[in-house]
């Protein structure tokens, strides 16, 4: 048999109560294919922030139904969406978000300390996922010590733990330059080969060119490019 989509969005709606309501995402669907690399794209205010919260089990969709790597998500009550989203999902953020007083080893550690899983091989899993993004000569920086593309491939590395379905990237380039950019999108690159399925939600064409197939969001309506 085919192996089962990551993301399988089907006729998915979300609406925001106003005067008239905000149709946010209208009967949105999306099938993302294990080792794809998906950007969305879309101007401000079209609907991707609240496609990225469905898709990463931070909002539920009003209507319609989310297949999450196989599982059928809508219906599940909270904690079984928290533990799916922290098995499966691997979030990459425009902000690093990584603590100063800690090592780059100790920030990518940090995963699985706020998952929930054992201690026993933290540290080498840790080691692995940096080596995986080219950071095994950074371990035992600090991340003050750290170029701004090296931050985010800390960020991803730390994403990276647990081996994830999905990298869900929100403006991973926001807060790089041109030099910079360019690394993580290599890195993207290699991830993909490697068979990981990515999806990037960003404004800039360099990053969504990238990727191997696009997406527009437009007043909450999808459409492939």
């Amino acid at each position: 048999m085919p192996p089962q989509p990551v993301i399988e969005l089907t006729e998915v709606r979300r609406e925001f109560p106003a005067q008239p309501p905000v149709r946010a995402l209208d009967d949105v669907t999306l099938r993302v294919e294990p080792g794809d690399y998906l950007a969305i794209v879309g101007p401000s205010g079209s609907g991707k922030s609240t496609l990225l919260n469905v898709l990463g089990l931070l909002d539920r969709p009003d209507s319609g139904t989310y297949r999450l790597d196989g599982t059928e998500t809508t219906t599940l009550p909270d904690k079984a969406r928290t533990r799916l989203r922290g098995d499966r999902i691997g979030f990459v953020f425009q902000s690093f978000h990584l603590l100063s007083h800690r090592s780059v080893v100790e920030n990518v550690m940090l995963a699985e300390i706020y998952g929930g899983q054992g201690r026993k091989g933290r540290r080498e899993r840790a080691l692995a996922a940096l080596g995986r993004v080219g950071l095994g000569h950074r371990v035992g920086f600090s991340p003050d010590r750290l170029s701004g593309g090296e931050r985010q491939r800390t960020a991803i590395a730390r994403a990276l733990m647990g081996g994830p379905a999905l990298l869900l990237c929100d403006e991973p380039t926001g807060n790089l330059d041109s030099r910079n950019t360019e690394a993580v999108l290599d890195l993207f690159d290699e991830l993909r080969e490697q068979g990981l399925t990515i999806v990037v939600i960003t404004h800039e064409r360099e990053v969504s060119a990238r990727a191997g197939r696009r997406v527009r969001i437009t007043d909450g309506l999808l459409v492939e490019e």
